[in-house]
């Protein structure tokens, strides 16, 4: 069975590079009839934040990538950890290191130089006493050789040996490190592929030789490069690199900001809208590119638009109480949403024209007005509030026929002479939807009084 996770850390909030990696461990999952886990890497007590998890898992719910089994928390599998450092060091493959902050910081100067290195940094390595100071526990990595990695998106990798490589497994404190948990998490869970971002590259070969250790099969790697701004740079906060659940408050579908992420690196011929089931059914991480993606904004907005344009205005409606509109009951739902949905890329976008109509203005535009405002538009407007009282008018068509065929040709007019000074009554200025759209919406009597108002300013 293959099986994959995504295992974030609870220091920050979830970002689209995460998500990113998480949706393509899930894809190849579901592909496979496999099983998509979740594990919490929270071992660094001190910079856990609870809400970040929350975040986490509120972000999954958000997408609807729902993983299988319960989540796993590294803060509460300590004890497993120290089991498995002990065995290392019962079996010879660890050890006590003695040496002090202060000279591995002058080890470390020395190398960054390029100097000759005051001391072998495995000094401790075949130390068999025991010293009362403070210690963390090496890793006794092989003296030479190279590692050779078969990575499924970057090929052929190979790592030379390096006295570096008896690397600190657990710290002075107990606590284990990061490349120690993750082979034993990832073993005891049962992974068979990890696919994540290839700044872990360097990661991986140490966790190669944990897994060699103990003996332990190692993983199929496939390890995707970075998202990259518009420039090629790295992605920050202000190109888009931001928690999750900022996208909905800005008003994205998560089936788009999905659609958008597994197009950054990966394709399927020049087909641009995928739904889940053909994410599911095409995606191959052999078919990921080695080279860095690059973040678009206009193309997650016209993604978001279509998949906007193709969501039921009920649902539609639903969504939109998030933004402070509320229209479920509003009797021209049908025709409200058919002529926004068009004009707006976000839902965001959407409920700002929405209030737009639906609230009478408070201020018009003066541009407009010295424009279209002329000496007998006061004549006209109360006319045309005169003629439509008496009428029945309920859709679109019924505006537009008693406009364009009744009132503008009985009262000798042009279309610009009373069609510009309904807009600012209704809206304050001359822009927005379709003209007897928007009168069918807002019905004959809120027009009236939205013509009324301007007639008495």
């Amino acid at each position: 069975m293959v099986i994959t996770r995504f295992a974030p850390s609870p220091t920050g909030y979830l970002h689209i590079g995460g998500l990113r990696t998480a949706l393509l461990n899930y894809l190849w999952a579901k592909k496979n009839d496999g099983k998509f886990r979740l594990r919490i890497e929270d071992t660094d007590l001190a910079r856990n934040k609870e809400e970040a998890v929350k975040a986490i898992l509120e972000a999954f719910k958000w997408v609807g990538m729902n993983w299988d089994d319960e989540v796993v928390y590294q803060s509460e599998r300590f004890d497993i950890y120290k089991k498995y450092v002990n065995e290392l060091l019962e079996k010879g493959l660890a050890y006590k290191c003695y040496l002090t902050s202060e000279e591995l910081k002058e080890y470390r100067e020395a190398v960054q130089a390029g100097k000759e290195a005051p001391f072998d940094v495995r000094k401790y390595r075949d130390f068999e006493g025991e010293l009362d100071k403070d210690f963390v526990i090496r890793f006794k990595a092989p003296m030479s050789g190279e590692l050779v990695l078969e990575d499924g998106v970057k090929g052929k990798v190979v790592h030379q040996i390096q006295p570096s490589d008896d690397f600190v497994i657990a710290r002075s404190s107990g606590v284990p490190t990061y490349n120690f948990v993750v082979v034993v998490d990832d073993h005891e869970m049962g992974m068979t592929e990890i696919i994540r971002g290839d700044d872990h590259l360097t990661n991986t070969f140490k966790q190669m030789l944990i897994y060699q250790a103990f003996g332990w099969d190692i993983p199929k790697f496939y390890h995707v490069p970075m998202i990259h701004n518009e420039k090629g740079k790295k992605l920050s906060k202000r190109d888009g690199a931001v928690d999750v659940m900022e996208y909905k408050k800005d008003g994205y579908l998560p089936q788009a900001l999905l659609n958008f992420l597994i197009r950054l690196g990966w394709s399927y011929g020049d087909q641009e809208i995928f739904s889940m089931e053909e994410m599911i059914n095409l995606f191959n991480p052999n078919d990921i590119n080695s080279a860095p993606s690059r973040y678009n904004l206009e193309k997650l907005n016209w993604l978001n638009h279509h998949y906007i344009k193709n969501t039921p205005n009920k649902e539609l409606a639903k969504l939109l109480k998030d933004f402070d509109v509320e229209i479920e009951n509003h009797d021209k739902l049908e025709i409200l949403l058919d002529e926004v949905k068009d004009r707006a890329q976000t839902l965001k976008e959407m409920a700002e024209i929405i209030k737009n109509i639906l609230n009478a203005p408070t201020e018009y535009n003066e541009k407009a007005v010295k424009k279209f405002i002329k000496e007998n538009t006061k004549e006209n407007l109360s006319k045309f509030v005169e003629f439509i009282k008496d009428k029945e008018l309920h859709l679109p068509t019924d505006w537009h026929d008693v406009l364009m065929d009744e009132f503008i040709p009985q009262n000798g007019l042009k279309p610009k002479d009373i069609m510009p000074p309904l807009r600012i009554c209704m809206n304050g200025d001359t822009k927005g939807i379709d003209l007897s759209a928007l009168l069918a919406i807002l019905g004959k009597e809120e027009v009236i009084n939205r013509i009324n108002k301007f007639l008495a300013i």
